[in-house]
C-alpha cells in the first residue's frame, strides 16, 4: 500500500571536475550580491578550494566575507558568530565550504539572519517555526550528510549539550556544487563515517511499518548495495576517482527524501536521535556514532518490523535465507556488522570510544526522549526507556 506524498528538491546540482568555479555563477544566478563563506579550517585553505571559491564569487560581482571555525558537531556560538557577521556586511547569501557541519552552520545563520528579532536556537529547540531564511549555497568537500540537497540541519548547543535538528524546506540550497575530486584528501576514518551516515539515512527511511512502494524500495537497496560497495573500494583505495564519485551522488539522494516516498511516515529515525545526543554528550563523529548504535537498536526492535529485516537482509546484505524469518533477519544484522568492521567502523560504545555510565545512560535516553516529543520510531515506536535499553545494549 502506498501513501501519499509531496517531493520538493529544488536544489540545482553542479557535478564534476571543477564544478566549484561555478560558484560566482550561480550565486548571482539566484540573487546573491553579498556572500558570507562559512567553512571548516585548515583544509579548506590547503586544498586551496577556499581561495578558488572566492576568486569565483569576485569574479562574478560577489562581495565576499568568510568565517572559518566549523567543526564536526557543528556549534551554536559559531552561529551566532556568523548571524553577528552577516548583519554587520549586510550579507544576502550564504555559503557552506565543507560537508554537512558546514552547511548546517550556513542553514543555521540563513534562518538567523532572515528573522534578527528571533533567537534562531528556538527553532533548533522547536518553541516556534521560521517564517524565513535568506538563500543558502553548498560547495560539498564531503560526501555523508547530503545537507547539500536537504531541508535538514543539526546544531550543537555546547552550554547545555544538547545537539537538535530542524527541518524546513526554506533553507534547502539554492545549488549545490558538488567535485568528487575534492574529497581524496579526506581520512579514511572521515570517508567511512560519511559512507555510514548516507546508508543510515537511506535505512532510517526503509525500516517502516505501514506500507511501501516497490520503486522506492528498489531505488534505496540500490542505493545501499553501492555505498557498500564503494566504501570496501575506497577503503582500500583512497584515490579511487570513480568510487569518490558513486559515494558523493550516493550521498545526496540517501537524504533528499527521495528514499522515503510513499511510506506512510517517511522514516524511522531513532538511530538517529538516539546518536545525535552521543554527539552532544561525548562530541562523536556523527556516521561512526550511527555505527556504534545501529545493531544494538535493530536487535530491539527487527521482531515488529520482521518483513523489512527480512528483505533487507535478502535484498542488501545477500544473505542466504535461513530456516525462520527471525534468523534471516539476524543474519543480516550480523552482516551489517561486519560491513563495518571491514571498513574500521564501530559496532558498539566501547568500540566507539566511550563508555557511559548508568547515570549518563538514563541522561542520554532522557534527552533523546525530549528531543523526540515523547516518543520516536516507525519499525518499533520507542518511549525513554526503550531507548534506554537500547544504549545498555550498545555499550
Amino acid at each position: 500500500m502506498y501513501h501519499s506524498f509531496t517531493y520538493y528538491v529544488p536544489t540545482k546540482v553542479v557535478f564534476g571536475k571543477d564544478a566549484e568555479a561555478e560558484t560566482g555563477r550561480l550565486t548571482r544566478e539566484f540573487g546573491g550580491k553579498c556572500a558570507l563563506v562559512i567553512y571548516g579550517g585548515k583544509s579548506a585553505t590547503r586544498t586551496g578550494i577556499l581561495d578558488r571559491v572566492v576568486a569565483s564569487l569576485q569574479e562574478a560581482g560577489v562581495e565576499v566575507h568568510t568565517l572559518g571555525g566549523v567543526v564536526p558537531n557543528p556549534r551554536l556560538s559559531l552561529v551566532y558568530r556568523a548571524i553577528e557577521m552577516g548583519k554587520q556586511h549586510s550579507v544576502d547569501f550564504l555559503i557552506g565550504i565543507g560537508g554537512g557541519s558546514a552547511i548546517d552552520t550556513a542553514k543555521a545563520a540563513a534562518y538567523g539572519l532572515a528573522e534578527k528579532e528571533f533567537d534562531v536556537w528556538d527553532l533548533y529547540a522547536h518553541t516556534r517555526k521560521a517564517r524565513a531564511a535568506l538563500p543558502v549555497g553548498a560547495v560539498l568537500t564531503i560526501s555523508a550528510a547530503g545537507s547539500e540537497t536537504s531541508n535538514s540541519s543539526v546544531i550543537t548547543n555546547e552550554e547545555t549539550g544538547e545537539k537538535r535538528g530542524y527541518n524546513d524546506d526554506l533553507v534547502r540550497p539554492k545549488f549545490a556544487v558538488m567535485n568528487p575530486d575534492l574529497t581524496s584528501t579526506l581520512p579514511d576514518y572521515q570517508t567511512q563515517s560519511g559512507c555510514v551516515d548516507m546508508m543510515m539515512h537511506t535505512m532510517e527511511r526503509y525500516f517502516t511499518n505501514g506500507g511501501n512502494m516497490e520503486i522506492t524500495d528498489s531505488i534505496a537497496e540500490g542505493l545501499m548495495r553501492t555505498v557498500m560497495e564503494n566504501a570496501r573500494i575506497l577503503h582500500r583505495d583512497p584515490g579511487n576517482s570513480e568510487a569518490r564519485a558513486e559515494v558523493m551522488w550516493a550521498g545526496s539522494l540517501a537524504h533528499n527524501d527521495l528514499t522515503g516516498c510513499g511510506a506512510r511516515d517517511r522514516g524511522d529515525f531513532a538511530a538517529h536521535g538516539l546518536e545525535h545526543e552521543l554527539g552532544g554528550m561525548f562530541d562523536v563523529t556523527h556516521g561512526a556514532g550511527l555505527a556504534a548504535i545501529w545493531p544494538s537498536w535493530a536487535r530491539y526492535v527487527y521482531r515488529d518490523c520482521l518483513p523489512r529485516f527480512v528483505r533487507f537482509a535478502l535484498n542488501v546484505m545477500g544473505v542466504e535465507k535461513q530456516a525462520t524469518d527471525e534468523e534471516t533477519a539476524l543474519a543480516g544484522i550480523a552482516a551489517v556488522e561486519d560491513f563495518y568492521r571491514s571498513i574500521d567502523m564501530p559496532t558498539n560504545m566501547r568500540e566507539l570510544g566511550i563508555e557511559p555510565d548508568d547515570a549518563q545512560i538514563l541522561e542520554l535516553a532522557r534527552r533523546a526522549a525530549e528531543a523526540a516529543g515523547g516518543r520516536k520510531g516507525s519499525a518499533k515506536v520507542l518511549y525513554e526507556q526503550d531507548m534506554a535499553e537500547i544504549y545498555r545494549m550498545a555499550r
